[in-house]
């Protein structure tokens, strides 16, 4: 954990201070961190985004102020200036703030929230940007589905476009279960075709398009990707985080679903550029 100097005062005092706690606990410089701008309307779906890239995510306190844990989390105040929320850096069983980056009155006894950050899973857990040993694949198949809980078809090419995903599919129109125009992560979904091999469920194994990613791989570590730039065949894309699997997809498809691909679901990417996506173009690191 090592202190440091938050940014810019001309931006919100809360957005100031939860970058700043993030970047002290990550050991990281501030501006490494995403600072959302005053009138921001989802400044924790802009956290939670970044720290996905990192293999990471901010897991809810449900009761902070009796919360004894022997590491650094983020709590959140009432200030005694506008009555808003300001962060700081809380530590110890029992705890006590240990760190706040903004000089203000606040006491720990005036908690109302607070984040840990952590893995997903500490045992698969590695820092983001190391290369897998499988860095290079090819697409097997490619599937779309024009709405939310629509069935996957699946096609043998698909036009990628930045920034908006694959025409035909129902993210690109924002019309996907999850689509969010702060998130990211929500152009494109992949997933490795050994994890859905290797997915036996007690009412028999899924067909690949049942899987609702839009590209299903081979020979590629996906779970590598996370964080770094990569290309599908002609596009550049970046992986955003692991697209793990969820009750959504367990209701759509079979139950055990959500526990046979937990951290085998893929990867979640946006793409850098427009181009057109074939079964059998390479998948590999930028």
């Amino acid at each position: 954990m090592r202190p440091v100097a938050a940014a810019d005062a001309d931006l919100p005092a809360l957005s100031r201070s939860v970058s700043a706690c993030i970047a002290c606990i990550l050991e990281l410089e501030v501006s490494d961190v995403p600072t959302p701008p005053a009138g921001h309307p989802e400044p924790w779906t802009v956290w939670s985004n970044w720290l996905g890239g990192r293999g990471l995510g901010l897991v809810p306190v449900s009761d902070p102020r009796s919360f004894g844990w022997p590491g650094p989390w983020i709590a959140l105040l009432r200030s005694g200036g506008d009555g808003g929320l300001v962060a700081g850096v809380a530590y110890g069983s029992p705890p006590d703030l240990a760190w706040k980056p903004l000089a203000g009155p606040e006491v720990f006894e005036e908690v109302e929230a607070g984040y840990l950050l952590a893995p997903a899973d500490v045992s698969l857990w590695t820092p983001i940007g190391a290369a897998g040993r499988r860095d290079r694949g090819r697409v097997e198949i490619l599937a779309l589905a024009g709405d939310a809980a629509a069935a996957m078809t699946v096609v043998a090419r698909a036009t990628a476009r930045a920034g908006r995903g694959l025409v035909g599919d129902r993210y690109f129109d924002g019309r996907g279960t999850f689509s969010n125009e702060h998130a990211t992560g929500v152009d494109l979904t992949l997933i490795e075709g050994e994890a859905l091999d290797g997915l036996v469920l007690p009412t028999g194994r899924l067909a690949p398009e049942e899987a609702r990613r839009n590209v299903v791989t081979r020979g590629v570590d996906l779970n590598a990707l996370v964080g770094r730039r990569f290309w599908v065949g002609e596009v550049e894309c970046i992986g955003r985080r692991l697209c793990e699997p969820c009750a959504h997809l367990q209701r759509l498809t079979r139950p055990g679903t959500l526990r046979g691909l937990a951290h085998r679901g893929g990867l979640r990417a946006d793409l850098l550029a427009d181009g057109v996506i074939t079964v059998g173009d390479r998948v590999e690191p930028a």
